[in-house]
């Protein structure tokens, strides 16, 4: 029969307490600091299914996804289809992942990786508004970040790295449901590199940040610095292999090529030469959907930054006919938004739809796009909202063609 030692011991592993092996004391029992690390890893990995399964209990499929974006956007209905189903092909493969990573041996498992997104379009298109409502369906966490902020590593601004640092705040320090997060970098064509005539110049917020961003975006363990964040976020190490990046930019001056490449087959010259027009051979407001990684290379993307987003999507500029939509038809159209602001004074806000359309068009000629809606709208409305609250006895109030147009005073009744 064993004899009995009177020393502590670790009531998991059994190991006895030495001089140089401390053991954690409690009510009943005691545990070693290999115990406690073990069972840290264990406690992680349960927080990291309950994390992986949050976004996936009830993902819709793409055509679920595209009605449900249908609700918020108007029109865009290629890069509405082409985001629906990279996100659904992507946390579907986690899903597969985090029920089944043993099912198979090495040899025969097939690893599917992740697609980030590439959207290009003009202004004001719904590039952001998209990304942003694609996320809050999904229910992750979603950050937006401006590119035009970073530079490289070493110099004055932002590092790539603070980007995954907003992540993790957005995800309230849970690093595990950050991992599954969706990142949009917008404004990406702004680090475009500089041309032939930079004489040398350092170029630390273009080519440089392309750089530094394509390990994070590809898919990599991350450290990140504390400077600038929460203190738990610091010196934490963030996996990207999951998160899907989505980036967006207008890429202004990107039409040019695309019309040289599109309309510049070869010409003769002489009498004999060939001038037929062949500008028209695609449409000028969907011509972003004409676009190669060969353009964009030649826009000053480089080959490797444009080979880590290989689903590109365009979207068009909008039509008069997509704006008075957009003024009317989603949840939170700018016309409702108004009406409820009349609403608080008392007053009905009701707009013809002659007026709805010369709103439109007067927003395309701005040039910016959806944007440009609720400028043209605030400066219709203004004069009323501010004297509305010192009347009385208004019921009504009518907007028509010729306020719009001509600075008519509007009806009040």
């Amino acid at each position: 029969m064993p004899v009995q030692s009177n020393k502590a011991h670790c009531s998991f592993c059994g190991q006895e307490q030495e001089a140089d092996l401390p053991l954690i004391a409690g009510e009943e029992g005691h545990i070693c600091e290999e115990c406690v690390r073990l069972a840290s890893q264990v406690v992680a990995s349960w927080g990291r299914k309950r994390a992986a399964t949050r976004p996936l209990k009830n993902l819709l499929r793409p055509v679920e996804l595209k009605e449900r974006l249908d609700h918020y956007v108007i029109g865009q209905d290629l890069a509405k289809e082409t985001l629906a189903v990279a996100v659904y092909n992507h946390y579907k493969r986690l899903s597969m992942e985090s029920d089944s990573p043993r099912m198979q041996s090495a040899s025969d498992e097939v690893e599917v990786e992740k697609s980030n997104v590439l959207l290009l379009g003009p202004s004001g298109t719904g590039k952001t508004l998209l990304a942003s409502t694609l996320a809050r369906i999904v229910g992750v966490p979603f950050v937006i970040a401006d590119a035009t902020t970073l530079t490289q590593a070493g110099y004055v601004g932002e590092d790539v790295e603070t980007i995954l640092s907003r992540l993790l705040d957005a995800a309230e320090g849970n690093r595990d449901l950050a991992e599954w997060g969706i990142v949009y970098i917008d404004e990406i064509d702004k680090l475009a590199r500089a041309g032939e005539s930079a004489h040398g110049t350092r170029d630390v917020s273009g080519e440089g940040v392309q750089q530094a961003l394509l390990k994070m975006v590809e898919g990599a363990r991350i450290k990140l610095s504390g400077k600038g964040q929460k203190e738990q976020g610091g010196g934490q190490l963030i996996d990207t292999q999951n998160i899907l990046f989505i980036a967006g930019g207008a890429f202004a001056g990107l039409e040019k090529l695309l019309e040289k490449r599109l309309g510049g087959r070869a010409r003769g010259i002489g009498f004999q030469a060939d001038f037929a027009d062949t500008s028209n051979a695609y449409e000028a407001c969907k011509i972003f959907e004409e676009v190669e990684p060969d353009d964009l290379r030649h826009f000053g993307l480089i080959p490797e930054f444009i080979g880590r987003f290989p689903v590109i999507t365009a979207l068009h500029q909008l039509d008069e006919q997509s704006l008075v939509k957009i003024l009317t038809e989603p949840r939170n159209a700018l016309v409702r938004q108004y009406q409820r602001l009349f609403e608080f004074e008392g007053v009905e806000l009701h707009f013809t739809d002659a007026a709805l359309l010369a709103i439109a068009r007067q927003a395309i000629d701005r040039g910016t796009g959806a944007r440009g809606l609720r400028g043209v709208l605030e400066g219709l409305l203004r004069k009323t909202m501010f004297e509305l609250p010192s009347k009385e006895n208004v019921a009504t109030c009518e907007i028509n063609e010729a306020v719009v147009n001509e600075g008519v005073t509007m009806k009040l009744s």
